[in-house]
């Protein structure tokens, strides 16, 4: 026998506390304010016709295809047609704002930083071994043997074996400092000298190194780490007066 159960605010309120999610909201609820408040300030707006490719977006993006996926999707989320049009609305003042802040600061944050976007394939093994690792370097160099012959022997897992120890495309975020500056210092190809790290000792070829270029992928993930810097030094700046009990 099914059974109603009434969900107050309160109830909402409580589930966030003993979720350990407060923090999060606040974080949230700060954000929202201090966009909207320096939107504002600088003068930034949504003109109807941005609001209308907003709604399309994210319509679009939650495969919102119908008015009655629509409807749909927002009773489930538990919105009104009006709290909807808030969300795009938020959404697309983030946006202008990022471009209005940091539009002319793109390239030369690049230029600056070009290194730290820069791109390496590489294959890598991990050993336990230092003594090990350093007889199968010297292996390779003399021609006794391959990388991939190293690879097949010494990877346990098996997709990453078969992927003869291929790691993919890394940035320099993406690795340990100490890895890192060998890696982007190679002369691609290159098996470079064993690497000891806390994880282990890492045997590593260093296929290709890929320069980075201001694409607008590139430009989109410049903006994205700026305006969230941003937003992290405004959360910091302010002092919250909650009554949240």
């Amino acid at each position: 026998m099914s059974q109603s159960v009434a969900i107050t605010a309160e109830d909402i309120l409580k589930q966030v506390k003993l979720s350990l999610k407060t923090s999060e909201l606040i974080e949230a609820i700060i954000t929202r304010k201090m966009i909207a408040n320096t939107a504002e300030e600088v003068g930034i707006k949504l003109e109807a016709e941005e609001l209308q490719e907003m709604a399309d977006k994210y319509r679009k993006m939650y495969k919102l295809l119908s008015e009655e996926d629509t409807w749909a999707w927002m009773k489930k989320n538990h919105l009104s047609l009006d709290d909807f049009e808030e969300f795009v609305y938020y959404q697309g003042l983030s946006t202008k704002l990022a471009v209005h802040l940091f539009a002319d600061k793109i390239e030369p944050y690049f230029y600056e930083h070009q290194l730290d976007y820069s791109g390496v394939v590489m294959h890598e093994v991990v050993l336990e071994d230092e003594d090990l690792a350093m007889e199968l370097f010297y292996s390779i160099q003399e021609g006794e043997m391959s990388f991939y012959d190293v690879t097949h022997q010494y990877i346990q897992d098996v997709e990453l074996r078969r992927q003869g120890g291929y790691r993919g495309i890394l940035s320099r975020k993406d690795l340990k400092p100490e890895i890192s500056s060998a890696v982007f210092a190679a002369t691609p190809p290159e098996v470079l000298k064993p690497i000891v790290t806390s994880k282990g000792v890492h045997l590593i070829l260093v296929e290709e190194i890929l320069t980075a270029e201001l694409n607008n992928q590139l430009r989109y993930q410049i903006w994205s780490e700026l305006f969230g810097e941003w937003i992290i030094n405004q959360i910091e700046s302010v002092s919250v007066v909650s009554n949240l009990g």
